[in-house]
């Protein structure tokens, strides 16, 4: 169809077809798929030399550097930076590149694996002389057993307390505190007898608890002082004048 639109001029509308791009597309995606299988490849054998579910590495190459990011061993992204001009995503999760960038990126494609593979084959026999004759490891069986020996004795006297406090105090829990040296001791019982035998405030180490043991270090440095918390608690049944029986260790 012929329009005058300007005066001695003629158009044929439209002037030229558009060109077809399906063909480039499909030519592009095809390409991008046969790179997207090779490089996950390569992203998965970086994830298990790595040993990590997630990381990246850069390989430089003559014409720039490429970026492989990976995570849960699969292939996130490629990246080529020429260094001068546009970074090129060459896969990545977002829309695909330009079919003129794509094909300069790929054009160092190979030298990208192939510095890969110069970095793999860097750690080969890297471990070689690394021995596996590792000492002897020492068992916890001994101080283990004397931490329970020590810890089983100082609940069970817990327990006789607590018995004492819940029988005058009546009720189903309480708790008792005095300072022993300036430090401040508590026991809390309930029902069951003690819940816990607390050194040196909120923040302090939970001698006895429903929880975890303490180490060996605080057991040592408080077990001897336990003693003074029994006299302690042993004072404080006397100054009550109440039919509470002492506790002897």
């Amino acid at each position: 169809m012929s329009v005058a639109v300007l005066p001695g001029v003629v158009t044929e509308w439209p002037p030229v077809d558009p060109t077809e791009t399906d063909a480039i597309a499909e030519h592009r995606d095809e390409v991008l798929a046969a790179v997207r299988d090779h490089a996950g490849r390569i992203a998965y054998e970086l994830a298990r030399l790595e040993g990590g579910d997630y990381g990246q590495r850069t390989v430089e190459t003559d014409r720039g550097e490429w970026t492989v990011k990976y995570e849960g061993g699969d292939l996130e992204y490629l990246r080529f930076d020429p260094g001068r001009g546009a970074e090129t995503y060459v896969v990545s999760t977002k829309r695909p590149p330009d079919p003129a960038a794509l094909a300069d990126a790929l054009a160092d494609y190979g030298a990208f694996v192939e510095g890969f593979n110069d970095y793999v084959r860097s750690l080969s026999g890297v471990l070689d002389d690394v021995s596996t004759d590792f000492p002897a490891v020492e068992s916890t069986d001994g101080v283990v057993a004397e931490r329970d020996r020590v810890l089983d004795r100082v609940r069970e006297v817990c327990d006789r307390i607590a018995g004492q406090l819940r029988r005058y105090e009546g009720g189903d829990y309480g708790t008792f505190t005095t300072r022993v040296g300036g430090t401040r001791w508590e026991l809390k019982w309930d029902r069951d007898g003690v819940s816990y035998l607390r050194v040196g405030g909120s923040s302090g180490v939970y001698l006895v608890s429903q929880y975890d043991h303490p180490s060996a270090a605080d057991i040592r440095e408080y077990a001897p002082r336990f003693c003074d918390f029994v006299r302690a608690y042993n004072d404080h049944v006397d100054d009550l004048e109440a039919d509470l029986a002492t506790v002897d260790l």
